[in-house]
């Protein structure tokens, strides 16, 4: 802990006779003279962090004065060092993280230092959800068929996080099988505020999935970060950012009848999309707020990645506790959270004028009405009465405009697989209530299930061929599906309990059968899926279905008995029912007095903790039996195609080398459009046979049933380096009318895979550069995504403009982010591929956000010079990118300590 920093240390009561100490907000307001209380809660929370962090080095009352006097529309150039309480990580994500951590040990082993100088200094939980596919469906024992076959494919990993379980002392695994990170996070993880040597304070984390953000519903400050930059967190350095906007969001009204919380969160990201939030705090205020559930609260939490902010924030009140207490919290914890942000004036939903915000944006929750979006990005939302009419037209329109490039007389076509199953454009082949997004929220689980019930009463049916799927985000949603006897319904349309994990959302769907793959592909269908997740971008869901719609759990269930999305469901039936009668969506919808009939069965602490008990207790036989797990401090790396040892410490020296900054005769290993997300850069679902991941499993001995994902082999950068830039959806301009990670190398003119084009460009020790439009890198905080670019010798990014996370991951790995400045895009500067490049204006002392000069050498001889901004955004950014990255920067820290 820190020293009492301008006289803050003070005791509060908690109850009855308890007192606990904590470094006071309202004694800093009057030491200060400032009016703290008008401060976003937000900030006011990462404002404590600072206070209590205050050592005189990394953190100095200089931060603390500059944080408390944040004004709502001041300059954001003041960078703050916010150290957080702990870590969460999910297995994607974590596997290469712990890889990283165990070559960190190697070199300090080498080097003759204390291997275990390398350990995380803030608690790490690491939740394993994102491993298990829907391979099994419509079947009893699909769940225990699902895990068995992710426990055979992920043994290697499972191994290797066991060691990373000895090996560290901070470092705890939450095993496969109890759900997804974030509903995890929210229902056990969260402790509500944290006490050290009797010193409480508030419970914050960055976590290594962009979708931390749904922890924001509970007061929680937390955000997804990359694992590089969460690496150097677990490791004792403050996360940096620049005092950010904050965006008060003014909820009024209330929710009408028949609308879900997923239809209000669709509509908040389109509204906050066009307010743009991007790289900006969110916080809720309002009436409208204080009338939602915790588990709403939650739900719009999590999609603040999809309306680009670092957090979608409400603060503590009476309906945190009512949580707290509903999922088993002890009564001496929640007693400590409540007194404590009631002690720091943090307890409350404000009202209209309380906050002084950046900018405030209104919405009245009565204006909400059920919708979907797609069919391709989460921002786009559609009303469920403009679905059929939306697809029609984007069927017809050319892929520049979102569209599918096809005949409208198509539309109607009906096309038979060899299987002898009948499909036509718009049928629905995927439903999964699916996603932490929807699952961690019983109100709209619950009307799924009663919907089904209704359905299954009235004899609808969903048709055999659709992958129907529930994969719950805990196992507490079966145990209340179960209770409030809606189970069996949604067993029967399809939807029984196949994994409790991220599945569809990420490309865990598992495969269609060969025949309708077969079908798709022959015929070009514009085939659909309707899921409850939070992401549906080109490619993600699965690499042959082109409309993915992201809709409530209620929807979900409605779209598969329905079959098609080409068919409006306000003013047509869903189905025929018994005795060919026509059923329609509001025959069979759900009430909010039938749903709320069946809460009780939802916040039961007894069965919140009896579940939560058996991650340490009984994690289950699967993860028992794992044999062969290696001991001791330092890994001896197998030889394995999941896990091998990082490159990114090769060559490492105590000292740095001094970074190259000016870069001559470089050539464009991709050319990009506007929104390339994290996933067209770094796929995470299944491997091609003929690319070059997939020549590379098949030449060490793997076949291809056993290919497993991109996201389970993250741990193996052979596997990475070579997915990066593979997604079959991606579009390299240099290549028009092809789709797919291709590229020219020049000069010599051939179309090779990217992959294999970067190798012969390093092997020649040519230089490369990636460009790229509007928002690059959205999506998820892939590191592979910088990491792949770096190991494929991609020296400077050139962009429109960057997503948060993926900018900050580039300049973790040494790799420069640049933005065109004014009008200047790839389009206006004619840029093909076919020139060569050099940047100027970096050499000597790099400032940050300073300016820089494409130099563009044409083909005819011309030459052009372009103003560049370098976003490379904060001081320590520079420190950073000197020393060839975030890693090397802190192993060099932790070895000179």
């Amino acid at each position: 802990m820190s020293r009492n920093t301008l006289n803050t240390l003070k005791e509060f009561k908690i109850s009855g006779s308890r007192k606990g100490k904590f470094y006071s907000l309202p004694a800093l307001e009057k030491k200060l003279g400032i009016n703290i209380s008008r401060l976003p809660v937000s900030i006011r929370i990462v404002l404590e962090s600072v206070l209590r962090n205050c050592d005189g080095q990394k953190v100095t009352e200089e931060h603390v004065k500059q944080l408390a006097s944040w004004s709502a529309t001041g300059a954001r150039t003041d960078e703050i060092p916010f150290v957080v309480a702990r870590v969460v990580l999910q297995d994607f994500t974590g596997v290469p993280l712990l890889a990283d951590l165990a070559a960190m040990r190697n070199v300090a082993s080498k080097l003759g230092k204390n291997p275990k100088n390398i350990e995380p200094l803030v608690p790490v939980d690491l939740v394993v959800d994102h491993s298990v596919q829907i391979d099994h469906f419509r079947e009893k024992k699909a769940l225990d068929l699902n895990m068995k076959l992710e426990f055979q494919r992920n043994n290697e990993r499972y191994q290797f996080m066991k060691w990373g379980m000895q090996a560290f002392d901070t470092f705890g695994v939450v095993p496969p099988g109890f759900g997804i990170v974030h509903q995890v996070n929210l229902e056990y993880l969260a402790r509500g505020v944290h006490n050290k040597t009797g010193v409480y304070y508030p419970d914050t984390l960055v976590g290594t999935d962009s979708h931390t953000t749904m922890i924001n519903g509970i007061g929680v400050v937390g955000w997804g970060v990359g694992g590089i930059e969460a690496e150097a967190g677990m490791l004792g350095q403050p996360v940096y950012f620049l005092t950010p906007d904050v965006v008060g969001v003014n909820l009024t009204g209330q929710l009408r009848e028949g609308v879900t919380a997923t239809d209000l969160v669709l509509t908040i990201t389109e509204l906050l999309r066009k307010t743009k939030v991007v790289g900006k705090f969110v916080e809720f205020f309002g009436e409208g707020t204080r009338s939602l559930s915790l588990t709403d609260r939650a739900t719009i939490a999590n999609m603040a990645p999809e309306y680009g902010a670092t957090m979608g924030f409400f603060p503590v009140d009476e309906a945190t506790i009512s949580y707290f207490k509903g999922t088993g919290r002890t009564k001496a914890e929640i007693d400590a959270f409540e007194s404590y942000f009631k002690a720091q004036n943090l307890f409350g939903i404000p009202k209209a004028g309380d906050i002084d915000y950046t900018n405030e944006v209104s919405l009245d929750l009565g204006t909400v009405a059920p919708s979907l979006a797609g069919p391709k990005r989460p921002q786009d939302r559609i009303e469920i009465g403009n679905v059929k009419a939306n697809f029609a037209e984007l069927f017809v329109k050319p892929v520049a405009e979102n569209g599918f490039n096809k005949k409208i007389e198509d539309l109607d076509a009906t096309y038979t697989n060899t299987d002898g199953v009948k499909v036509k454009n718009g049928d629905v082949l995927i439903a999964a209530i699916t996603s932490c997004t929807n699952t961690s929220n019983p109100n709209v689980l619950l009307a799924a299930g009663l919907l089904a019930k209704k359905a299954v009463e009235a004899g609808l049916k969903v048709s055999p061929h659709i992958k129907t799927s529930l994969a719950p985000g805990s196992r507490v949603v079966t145990k209340y599906l179960e209770a409030a006897g809606l189970l069996p319904y949604l067993e029967k349309l399809g939807f029984g309990v196949t994994a409790y994990g991220c599945t569809t959302c990420i490309g865990n769907a598992g495969d269609l059968t060969p025949a309708m793959n077969e079908a798709i592909t022959k015929n070009d269908i514009v085939a659909s899926a309707v899921l409850s997740g939070n992401r549906n971008f080109e490619a993600r869901i699965h690499p042959n279905i082109r409309s993915n719609f992201l809709a409530s759990p209620p929807l979900v269930v409605a779209y598969a008995i329905a079959g098609n999305v080409n068919v409006d469901l306000m003013t047509q039936p869903v189905g025929k029912g018994k005795g060919g009668k026509e059923i329609f969506l509001g025959d069979i919808w759900p009430t909010s007095q039938e749903i709320e009939k069946l809460l009780k069965f939802a916040m039961n602490a007894k069965t919140f903790k009896e579940n939560y008990a058996d991650v340490k207790g009984a994690p289950g036989k699967l993860w028992e039996q794992i044999k062969g797990v290696a001991a001791g401090e330092v890994y001896d790396w197998p030889k394995s195609t999941y896990i091998a040892e990082p490159p990114f410490f090769e060559n490492f020296t105590e000292q740095p080398t001094a970074a190259a900054t000016g870069i001559t005769g470089a050539r464009a290993l991709g050319v990009f459009g506007d929104s390339i997300t994290t996933d067209h850069i770094s796929p995470a679902g299944s491997i091609k046979d003929t690319s070059p991941a997939g020549k590379w499993l098949l030449a060490n001995g793997v076949l291809k049933a056993d290919f497993n994902s991109y996201g389970s082999r993250r741990g193996n950068h052979e596997i990475m380096m070579r997915g990066t830039f593979a997604n079959v959806r991606i579009k390299n301009l240099m290549v028009p009318g092809v789709e797919g990670g291709v590229t020219i190398h020049q000069p010599s003119g051939e179309e090779k895979s990217i992959y294999d084009a970067a190798m012969q460009y390093i092997g020649d020790g040519v230089p490369t550069m990636v460009f790229g439009g509007e928002e690059y890198g959205t999506g998820s905080s892939r590191d592979w995504a910088a990491k792949g670019t770096q190991l494929l010798g991609v020296k400077a990014v050139i962009t429109r403009s960057f997503e948060r996370i993926h900018r900050s991951n580039l300049v973790g790995m040494g790799v420069l982010p640049l933005q065109f400045l004014g009008n200047d895009s790839v389009q206006t500067l004619g840029i093909t591929g076919e020139e060569t490049f050099d940047l100027k204006g970096l050499e000597g002392e790099i400032k940050p956000q300073q300016e820089a000069t494409l130099v563009i050498h044409r083909k005819n001889g011309e030459t052009q010079e372009v103003k560049l901004l370098l976003r490379i955004d904060t001081p320590i950014e520079v420190d950073y990118y000197k020393h060839g990255g975030i890693l090397p920067f802190v192993l060099r820290q932790l070895l000179a300590a």
